[in-house]
């Protein structure tokens, strides 16, 4: 589901870039105001859907403000973002904002940057995560209020690692290491996505083109894809796929088969895996030899690094979305101020709760209790067709390690105000269809990184 929404997104925010929408095209007002906000929410899923539900009649019953709650599928938010601009009839309120699209709501004009900064002002920025704070923000605008995260994550067999002696794969040597060491017996070295149509593989690619300081653009806005850092990613990639992967075009399903399968070492992924990791849903169970006498085998043998670094970085990187609550040009400013503070304070556990592994808490708790909500995270029941305490499924120090990793989160372009070309990268897809290219042998790593960069150029000039 994640790696759908996204593929539906990414076309989506593409026709958005392409449109050149903003505030000015259409009549914008804020409405005459009625003591009703209307809020969409992108965790439209239906048990998403009814936790929500829940949280919002607690927060009509203690205020007396009615919401209207919608729930928006997000490969259609840009879309239904250019049609209600256009006509005038915007949301207060939209929460599950992913950075691309909160950056291009901003670059068109249509947010309440002020109406944002005062929520994370009276909740206090001390509580929250600075790095994530940093990625929703424009300098000293605020965006959005960051509400939660997941992460990019290298899982891998500790047990086989730890019977041929060796380390965590957390640095682009190890990985390969140990990609070529265990690359054997019917077990492919890592699992890692060649697909060139999907997203998933722009992701997987940024997570360890990040790890090495590669750029998606320059401090200058120049396009930054064609440094040696991202030659020695590309070719890095090359060698993990194409060489110790396993055989054919790799996608976001496969992969995991795979790795659930035992029939390989390491999975780039999202940390959406960890219920299934843990034998939690039923479509999706690990199917290991050892799993069928112990479901519980995969993940008890299966270790996780967070954050990678490159030979060219000076310290590691992680990659991963950070989910926000953005209030629009045209909203009823005090009650969706108050929504939303409801939502990161009261409403907050019963927000992130809804699906724990893929929905990091950014803000730790409150100033008079600093971790209330990192506490409440690691209680959350995960799991679909059967539940479990996340602090029961995994350790304390993966939990802690999760937490610490959106502080080393980084993304292409964000930083550098630069979303609107991400957006359009994940329209267009040159990143994957590069890689997918180079690992089916077609062209060499150099050639792919010359590639992507003049699309990722003609895609930066077209949006001038």
């Amino acid at each position: 589901m994640w790696s759908r929404r996204w593929r539906a997104l990414a076309v989506g925010l593409a026709v958005m870039a392409g449109a050149g929408l903003s505030s000015g095209c259409a009549a914008q007002g804020r409405s005459a105001p009625d003591g009703t906000i209307t809020v969409w929410s992108l965790e439209n899923l239906t048990p998403r859907m009814e936790a929500t539900k829940k949280v919002v009649a607690a927060f009509e019953k203690e205020t007396g403000v009615r919401v209207r709650l919608v729930g928006v599928d997000e490969g259609q938010l840009p879309q239904l973002i250019m049609s209600a601009a256009a006509a005038g009839t915007l949301p207060d309120v939209i929460g599950g904002v992913p950075l691309a699209s909160a950056w291009q709501m901003y670059t068109n004009g249509l947010l309440d940057t002020a109406a944002a900064g005062k929520v994370v002002d009276a909740l206090s920025p001390a509580t929250f995560n600075g790095n994530a704070l940093k990625l929703t923000a424009d300098g000293a605008t605020r965006l959005a209020v960051p509400s939660d995260a997941w992460l990019q994550i290298l899982v891998y067999r500790k047990d086989l690692f730890a019977k041929a002696g060796l380390p965590a794969p957390d640095t682009y040597d190890a990985m390969l290491n140990a990609a070529k060491t265990l690359n054997a017996g019917g077990v492919s070295g890592i699992s890692l996505a060649t697909d060139p149509s999907d997203v998933f593989t722009q992701q997987s690619f940024e997570d360890l083109a990040l790890a090495n300081d590669c750029e998606l653009v320059g401090s200058g806005g120049a396009v930054g894809l064609g440094s040696p850092q991202c030659g020695r990613a590309f070719d890095t990639y090359d060698k993990l796929a194409a060489d110790y992967g396993a055989a054919g075009t790799q996608t976001v399903d496969s992969t995991r088969a795979t790795y659930f399968a035992g029939r390989s070492a390491m999975i780039v992924w999202s940390t959406f895996l960890l219920d299934e990791l843990a034998g939690l849903r039923a479509d999706a169970l690990p199917s290991c030899p050892e799993c069928a006498k112990d479901p519980g085998f995969l993940a008890a043998n299966s270790g996780i690094v967070t954050s990678l670094k490159g030979p060219d970085a000076a310290k590691p990187a992680q990659f991963g979305e950070i989910a926000s609550w953005v209030i629009s040009k045209t909203a009823e400013t005090a009650p969706a101020e108050r929504f939303v503070q409801y939502m990161m304070s009261t409403g907050y556990e019963g927000w992130f709760g809804m699906a724990a592994e893929g929905k990091i808490p950014v803000r730790d708790g409150t100033p008079e209790e600093p971790g209330k909500y990192r506490k409440a995270w690691r209680a959350s029941d995960i799991g679909v067709d059967t539940r479990e305490p996340m602090q029961s499924a995994y350790s304390a120090e993966l939990l802690d390690a999760l937490a610490a990793g959106v502080g080393d989160m980084r993304r292409w372009g964000i930083t550098q105000g630069q979303g609107a070309l991400v957006g359009a990268t994940l329209g267009e897809l040159p990143l994957p269809k590069a890689v997918g290219a180079m690992t089916s042998g077609q062209i060499p790593p150099g050639e792919a990184a010359r590639q992507a960069a003049e699309e990722v150029a003609a895609l930066r000039k077209s949006l001038q």
